[in-house]
């Protein structure tokens, strides 16, 4: 445990896509609050021309005396035979305990970069189904499997790693269908689980300095790199969303925040932690922020505490 950690010991943890990027940073940080977190991702170990693996999560882990445990399983989420015995796993190891549910894992960023800038109507089709069978549908799937195990103890904590991208177009039309039917699912999920005592909830990361973006900006002479470059200038460490989740699970009030969408920079303002080195990212709600992205030349002189209203957003993203 570290200072900046609350203590979760005895809490049982699942992770998917844990092999990289966010899924590891909130793998790493829940282990390293003393938690057991299962972790998965389709390769156990780094493959040709694949960042991470799910040993080197565990490892890195295994490294800090003082923390609980990753446990690496091999599962492609898109299988539904594979899922099954993941969760049979967990519950045969765990006596039927799990107490945290992550839904990271997500395989569409290669057909995403892959077909940049082209309208829906000229990809091809199966760009549906690479962004969101693994992304969304494996959501739906592995928080079935959680329930069953987190109702009868009237306790839990289910999240879905979302982004802004549920709220105003991002990438593309298929990933934007995707991340606002997560933040449906949890808001939905939530109204089901509330008397059950178990928390539904969407996870929104700002821009994530995660293994692929570093590796994306690494060519400045890139064109595209160029433009990304002012998106990822304050970029969130991975480890900054696993701290959000730290603080939430050990929240006694969390099913206050059931069915919300949560932002990661709000929730550090709200309790008390920093990201890498000690920074502060700003939310994307944030006036500062936004004037940051288009003119940053008056940006500074924007307080911090001026944020948009949620109620404007909530209208905003009602299209009657």
């Amino acid at each position: 445990m570290t200072a900046e950690l609350p203590l979760l010991s005895r809490k049982v943890c699942l992770v998917t896509g844990a092999s990289r990027g966010i899924g590891k940073g909130i793998a790493v940080i829940l282990a390293k609050a003393g938690a057991t977190v299962y972790i998965t991702g389709r390769t156990l170990d780094v493959t040709q021309g694949k960042i991470g693996s799910l040993q080197q999560t565990a490892e890195e882990v295994g490294q800090d005396s003082c923390s609980g445990q990753c446990i690496p399983v091999q599962c492609d989420h898109g299988n539904d035979d594979e899922v099954q015995k993941l969760f049979d796993k967990v519950s045969k190891e765990q006596n039927g305990r799990l107490d945290i549910l992550v839904n990271n894992a997500c395989t569409g960023w290669k057909a995403i970069s892959e077909n940049a800038e082209k309208p829906f109507y000229e990809q091809p089709l199966n760009v549906w189904e690479e962004v969101n069978n693994v992304g969304l549908r494996s959501n739906y799937i592995a928080a079935w499997h959680a329930a069953r195990m987190m109702v009868p103890a009237k306790q839990g904590l289910i999240i879905n790693v979302s982004s802004i991208g549920g709220l105003t177009y991002l990438f593309n039309v298929a990933y934007g269908i995707g991340k606002a039917a997560n933040d449906r699912m949890a808001a939905d999920m939530a109204v089901e689980l509330r008397k059950e005592n178990v928390a539904s909830v969407s996870l929104w990361p700002g821009a994530v300095m995660t293994e692929n973006v570093k590796d994306f900006l690494s060519n400045p002479q890139d064109e595209k790199s160029r433009k990304a470059a002012a998106l990822f200038k304050d970029a969130e460490d991975p480890t900054f969303s696993g701290k959000a989740v730290a603080w939430l699970a050990a929240d006694p009030s969390m099913m206050n925040k059931s069915g919300r969408i949560l932002v990661t920079a709000e929730l550090a303002r709200e309790y008390g932690f920093k990201d890498f080195g000690g920074a502060q990212p700003l939310s994307f709600r944030q006036v500062k922020k936004l004037l940051s992205l288009r003119y940053p030349s008056v940006s500074w002189m924007i307080p911090e505490f001026v944020y948009v209203p949620r109620w404007l957003l909530a209208v905003a993203s009602h299209k009657f």
